[in-house]
């Protein structure tokens, strides 16, 4: 699409906003239920599509995308109501006769970009909070991910007016058209390589910002843990589409002491949930094209592998593979692996963990699994991260009661529930002062009776 193409879209959907359309409560239901509808429509179709894409079988597809897309709508659904309300605020004697409270005001035009691992739930879960919070919506999906693209345009073309809310499919070429606009908030999820083009091409207009990115995202096991369990919820997580997740579970810093007996509960693990054969297993995800297979592929060393370390080229699948041995000079280290290749270093214990972690960059997410709540505490207290679980996996990011997101090089603000409403939106602080009465003390010239009562107001 043209430059003034979207240009032209861009302030068709101002001169909406600007006419106050949005902000009713009730316009917001009204829009919010058009999706509900659209997303029970094109649920099949979505699900069709993310097997086109990434090979996501349909329970997958269900649990990991469209459900908890129909999930996170119905939250808000029930609590909008509420959030909308002027929230009231105490008073201080200064500003004596007045109220005080803080409104949610929508900011305006919005840009969600989204990615292509989960290309359906990543670019309708943001859509549904922005609407919410009464703002408008232009969504840039992934070109990675065509055919998921392609239904959520016809999705949202067919549900809702292109003055509420548009798509504009493409590549590169689209997106810098994109960041040549002039939008009011800019919410992007993808690598931190584009996530930082996004941020500078933002700052020429000073829009605001929110970047969901990755990182190398550690698991630390002790001896005090539950192996099998944790294996099975580690196997679970990181081998979920095939280990394209931002959350998944990057490598293992395990205490030297449980390792060899770790490993092999690992390797059992991935046996019981996808076969003897994964490359087979018509429920395990393939990689999203050559490009990401070759470069996956590339960071495994065959000489640390003790489980797959193989794929198939012609159906873009990797083994779950497990690496031991390894040091963060390995290649598998240098970078966010975004695969199913999981690297398992040794720990003499588990605090050891603390100043791994924090002298590399912010991870998205943190995972322990121990025996110990003091070691649980200890290092979810001391470790720098985006959000994360004791003794499990990935699932703290699928709940709408918790904000979800990065800190430092893994991203900046937060969505899901209440937390995304207020993303989309700016508060005002507002006070209504009475006419009623009127205090002099403020006024000049100033008198020391009034400078005494604002000392006495003040401390």
């Amino acid at each position: 699409m043209r430059e003034t193409e979207i240009g032209t879209m861009v302030e068709r959907q101002r001169a909406f906003f600007r006419s106050g359309a949005t902000l009713p409560l009730e316009f917001r239901l009204r829009t919010l239920d058009r999706m509900r509808r659209a997303l029970k429509a094109y649920q099949a179709r979505a699900q069709d599509a993310l097997m086109e894409d990434l090979g996501k079988c349909g329970l997958e597809a269900f649990m990991c995308e469209t459900g908890l897309s129909l999930s996170e709508l119905s939250y808000v659904q029930k609590h909008l109501p509420r959030w909308v309300r002027d929230r009231r605020v105490p008073t201080p004697l200064t500003n004596f006769a007045a109220k005080s409270f803080v409104r949610p005001m929508p900011y305006g035009v919005t840009l969600v970009m989204s990615p292509w691992n989960y290309p359906w739930l990543l670019s309708v879960e943001p859509i549904i909070d922005a609407l919410a919070a009464g703002n408008t919506v232009i969504l840039k999906p992934s070109a990675y991910s065509p055919a998921t693209s392609a239904v959520l345009k016809e999705m949202l073309e067919s549900s809702q007016p292109p003055e509420i809310c548009a798509v504009v499919t493409g590549g590169r070429e689209e997106n810098q058209n994109l960041l040549n606009q002039k939008f009011d908030y800019i919410f992007f999820t993808g690598s931190q390589a584009v996530g930082r083009e996004v941020l500078r091409r933002a700052s020429d207009n000073l829009t605001p910002v929110t970047l969901e990115l990755g990182g190398k995202s550690p698991v630390v096991v002790d001896h005090t843990a539950d192996l099998e369990l944790a294996a099975r919820r580690i196997v679970f997580g990181k081998y979920l589409n095939s280990g394209q997740t931002c959350v998944a579970p990057d490598y293992v810093l395990c205490e030297k002491a449980v390792r060899e007996r770790f490993v092999q509960c690992v390797r059992d693990e991935i046996t019981r949930q996808l076969g003897e054969d994964p490359l087979h297993n018509p429920e395990y995800s393939r990689m999203v094209n050559e490009k990401h297979f070759h470069r996956v592929m590339g960071l495994i060393d065959q000489a640390k592998t003790v489980a797959g370390g193989y794929g198939d080229q012609e159906k873009l699948r990797i083994a779950p593979t497990v690496m031991t041995g390894v040091g963060f000079e390995d290649a598998v280290m240098g970078q966010e692996i975004f695969g199913p290749v999981l690297p398992v270093i040794d720990i003499e214990k588990a605090e050891d963990a603390i100043g791994i972690i924090n002298a590399g960059p912010r991870p998205l997410a943190l995972y322990v699994f121990t025996g110990s709540r003091a070691t649980a505490n200890r290092l979810m207290t001391r470790c720098a991260f985006g959000g994360g679980c004791v003794n499990d996996t990935i699932i703290h990011l699928a709940t709408s009661e918790m904000g979800f997101g990065g800190m430092g090089e893994s991203g900046m603000g937060a969505y899901h529930g209440k937390t995304g409403f207020d993303t989309f939106s700016h508060f005002k602080s507002i006070v209504d002062k009475k006419t009623w009465i009127d205090l002099n003390m403020r006024y000049r010239p100033y008198t020391k009776l009034g400078g005494t009562m604002i000392r006495m107001f003040l401390k």
